[in-house]
């Protein structure tokens, strides 16, 4: 509880000084009789053991009056938050060339970790997933159901689809999963350690219609050039190669189109770093609203004041009337 004029309440000190006027330190009043034995015959009642009451429930009256003056309150507040989110569609390589390792364990675990680390780091954004090879799929669609989407994305595989790096169609795939988006900013995480050699769709013309769509690209080439790949053979067991090179130049060209950025990642922090980095770029603004609820206090000490008030009017000027 607080008040809203607190100084109202000094007036409670001059309460025992109140309190001690009421009870009339000086000499008892009294009726005189000319024979003592007629005062003897009246006798007392219990009125005269409470005569201190009028004065008691002045002080009283006063007291509460003072605090009802102070006005005092009860604050309720409330937070009230508005976010305007933000839609991230992540575009993840699943091509044979990711169990590269010069990540550990490889790019692919290395990209599917740093990729739920990003979504936990989100709070109320819609977040896809797209993941593709020779083709693309829709792996999770937009959703704030983050438990889902993390549970979708360590489900994904590799040698679902046939092999491949398809840019073009994976940037496009994404792009269709916010073309219906109202959100303030539509933005595709494009990861890829390869070139573009399959599908019907070049990278270029497919970020001129994310474009047009104000969806933003930030791609990402990842691994060294030259490191080790390993993967299944067309007879069984492994086979053992060198990873392509990242294709910079069309990435770069790609993220320029849409107004987003080419980052390069040659290890797991430094693709940790990247995502951190692109977190802060688009980062949800929130709007917070203090909403106080004020309840006022002041009737609960003003009516009983007045009752007081009238109580000891009543009183001193009926059965407890004095006379000098």
């Amino acid at each position: 509880m607080t008040f809203a004029s607190p100084l109202w309440l000094l007036a409670l000190l001059a309460l025992p000084a109140l309190w001690w006027a009421g009870r009339r330190g000086g000499a008892a009043p009294g009726v005189r009789y000319s024979v003592a034995d007629d005062a003897a015959a009246l006798g007392t009642t219990g009125w005269a053991h409470v005569r201190w009451l009028p004065g008691a429930l002045l002080a009283a009256a006063f007291g509460l009056g003072a605090v009802a003056l102070a006005r005092p309150q009860e604050r309720d507040a409330s937070l009230e938050r508005s976010t305007e989110g933000i839609d991230v569609v992540l575009a993840l390589d699943v091509s044979t060339s990711m169990t590269a390792e010069d990540f550990v364990p490889n790019r692919f675990e290395a990209a599917k970790a740093v990729a739920a680390e990003f979504v936990r780091g989100r709070t109320s954004d819609r977040i896809g997933l797209v993941v593709f090879a020779a083709q693309a799929y829709t792996q999770a669609p937009l959703t704030l159901d983050y438990p889902f989407l993390l549970t979708m994305l360590q489900e994904v595989r590799m040698g679902v689809i046939e092999d491949g790096t398809a840019i073009g169609t994976a940037l496009a795939t994404a792009t269709a999963r916010l073309r219906d988006s109202d959100a303030a900013s539509k933005v595709v995480i494009l990861l890829t350690d390869g070139q573009n050699n399959r599908g019907q769709v070049d990278p270029q013309t497919a970020a001129e219609a994310a474009a047009a769509l104000g969806v933003k690209v930030y791609a990402i080439g990842v691994g060294d050039e030259g490191g080790a790949v390993r993967g299944a053979g067309p007879f069984g067991g492994a086979f053992f190669g060198t990873a392509p090179e990242v294709d910079e130049e069309a990435l770069r060209a790609v993220a320029q189109t849409t107004g987003g950025r080419y980052f390069r990642a040659t290890d797991a922090q430094a693709l940790r770093e990247i995502y951190a980095a692109i977190s802060d770029l688009e980062r949800t603004e929130i709007e917070e609203t203090v909403l106080l609820d004020v309840r006022e206090l002041y009737p609960w000490f003003l009516w009983p004041a007045l009752a007081c008030l009238v109580l000891s009017v009543g009183l001193s000027t009926t059965r407890l009337r004095e006379v000098p």
